[in-house]
């Protein structure tokens, strides 16, 4: 509907630009908003404020000329001027009705595939190789997630790009442990706790120094393609990945080996972007290293910022890597845009690597590249989330800490399952609560992890939304009425419509924003729609019409799939019972 509407405010435009001059873009510019509140109408647009200034006009004098020209349309009912120029639409009910009904043979609800479909490399998770993943890994794969899913539902090429950590001077260090303990157990090694492994070898490194030697000497041989090396190294890379696949599988996150890029991946192309980087006369030697001086960074002093692309040593840096990976991506996938999933605190360093690509010539200015940057996950005395003794919480604890809350919560609400069905319900509740406790958040903050408010099956959380769901299943479980034809006769069957119907609006805003929070509140505000509208509407109570039983059917069936859709595009699994 906010397309149509635009549509006619452009035609009126368009029939009144001999009296203006008029922006050659006008058309972009038109911005269509849904009112807040019912009584200034379904629509409204401040495209006469827009205006005037520039055409020298009073903005409700224009306001008037464009209503004035606007086109008959059977949709709209009545148009207002509302204080300074605002223009008000508001829709016909009948007009609802047609929509939704045109909504429910819809398998797609309305969400239109994009008409030109892009590549699309999303990057997110990115693990680190021998080291478990952690609570603060939750947030870049949980929301990078929900953006993929989004983005291929509307018809993208999406690459999903997990960035693993699996390069550097830390793996002969590693490969020298693990080839230890797989002498000393006289066979393979089943790593389970990467943790202890990792810390063992620290102490190795720095309390033996035979084993230090080996360490580094393990180091030039595995960068420079021994065998032997990379087949230790490559253990590690499986038995982490292998570790890390368990953990998406149960958060129900898309990602598969096949997505796995690591570092490593680049490291044959570092050679060539450092020659490259010379012959364009961006790397100059300074003490020994090759560094490219950004004149849009500043250092504290006000200088230019040396950004390293090679130490004294010819080691590359994390840097280097990246400047790689986006000529990979530009060259290899032909990518249109690249969204990087990634701590806020990198933003300078992405910042960087990307400038540098551009001037290089691997990143054309028709591609876009973008840090989807994310706040911190912090405990309830605001500070970094950790356990009580101060260490960093592992994921994997932090998931079977939430089913055993949820299977006490069951218990103290008395719900009875089978224990198989019990299992699964617990898992989709517990699993559900903690993605949408990081998804509902605007993802550039940081927020509080509260066990209490996450599982509450009240206010914004994943229980209450999947709660909503197997309540309007319940309701088809009672009757064998059909849903019919939706007549719109009520104030709460308008509301729930029009609710209805904004659902492509918020999926869309999640694919151009990176913004998986605003499907949540429009989720959130739909379950809370539809309980209004059940409260004030009855459905299958005594005296109540059959066809108009059976519109409400039909509300409440297009209701439960809206928020199945939604939240399945979120990676949250719904229950017909609960």
């Amino acid at each position: 509907m906010k397309n149509h509407i635009a549509s006619l405010v452009l035609q009126s435009l368009n029939q009144l630009s001999a009296e203006w001059a008029l922006p050659s873009d006008i058309s972009r510019k038109i911005r269509i908003d849904r009112t807040k509140d019912k009584a200034h109408g379904d629509f409204a647009t401040n495209v006469a404020l827009m205006l005037a200034k520039p055409l020298g006009l009073n903005p409700r004098e224009l306001a008037t000329k464009i209503v004035a020209a606007l086109p008959q349309d059977s949709a709209i009912t009545k148009t207002e001027i509302a204080g300074p120029g605002f223009i008000n639409f508001f829709v016909n009910s009948d007009h609802i009705a047609t929509q939704l009904a045109a909504m429910l043979q819809d398998e797609r609800l309305g969400v239109k595939q994009v008409e030109t479909p892009q590549n699309i490399v999303v990057d997110y998770s990115a693990p680190n190789v021998a080291k478990e993943m952690a609570v603060h890994h939750i947030r870049s794969t949980v929301i990078g997630d929900a953006a993929a899913r989004v983005l291929e539902f509307l018809g993208h090429n999406v690459i999903r790009a997990n960035h693993v950590g699996d390069w550097g001077t830390q793996f002969g260090m590693l490969i020298a442990y693990l080839e230890k303990c797989e002498n000393e157990s006289g066979s393979g090694l089943e790593l389970s706790d990467f943790e202890a492994f990792y810390r063992e070898a620290k102490r190795c490194y720095d309390e033996d120094e035979q084993f230090a030697q080996k360490a580094r000497s393990y180091v030039v041989r595995l960068q420079g393609g021994d065998q032997y090396c990379h087949d230790m190294w490559q253990k590690l890379v499986t038995m982490t990945m292998e570790q890390n696949q368990r953990i998406y599988d149960r958060l129900n996150v898309t990602l598969s080996p096949k997505d796995v890029m690591g570092e490593s991946l680049y490291n044959d192309m570092l050679p060539q972007v450092i020659a490259d980087l010379k012959a364009k006369g961006l790397a100059q030697e300074d003490q020994g290293a090759l560094v490219v001086y950004l004149d849009e960074f500043k250092n504290k002093d006000g200088d230019k910022l040396g950004i390293i692309v090679q130490k004294s040593d010819g080691g590359y840096l994390y840097t280097t890597t990246d400047i790689a990976c986006v000529k990979y991506r530009v060259d290899h996938f032909k990518a249109n845009r690249m969204m990087y999933f990634v701590d806020s605190r990198q933003h300078q360093h992405l910042e960087a690597a990307w400038q540098i690509a551009r001037l290089v010539g691997y990143l054309p200015a028709d591609v876009s590249v973008e840090h989807e940057a994310f706040g911190m996950m912090l405990g309830k005395d605001g500070k970094p989330f950790k356990t009580r003794t101060g260490g960093t919480v592992k994921l994997k604890d932090l998931l079977d800490e939430a089913e055993k809350r949820v299977d006490a919560m069951l218990t103290a609400r008395g719900s009875a399952y089978e224990a198989s069905e019990r299992a699964q319900i617990v898992h989709d509740i517990a699993i559900g609560a903690v993605k949408y406790a990081d998804l509902s958040k605007n993802r550039l903050t940081d927020y509080v992890f509260d066990w209490d408010q996450m599982l509450a099956f009240e206010g914004n959380t994943a229980p209450y939304l999947q709660y909503a769901y197997s309540r309007i299943n319940s309701i088809f479980r009672k009757t064998e009425l059909k849903p019919g034809t939706i007549v719109i006769a009520s104030e709460h069957e308008e509301a729930l419509a029009t609710k209805l119907l904004a659902f492509a609006e918020a999926v869309n805003a999640v694919a151009q924003k990176a913004m998986p929070h605003l499907l949540c509140t429009y989720l959130y505000e739909l379950a809370g729609t539809f309980m209004r509208f059940y409260e004030h509407c009855p459905v299958l109570k005594e005296g109540v019409a059959e066809d108009t039983a059976r519109s409400r059917l039909a509300l409440c069936a297009l209701t439960a799939r809206v928020l199945r859709q939604g939240l399945g595009l979120l990676g949250i699994n719904v229950m017909a019972k609960m």
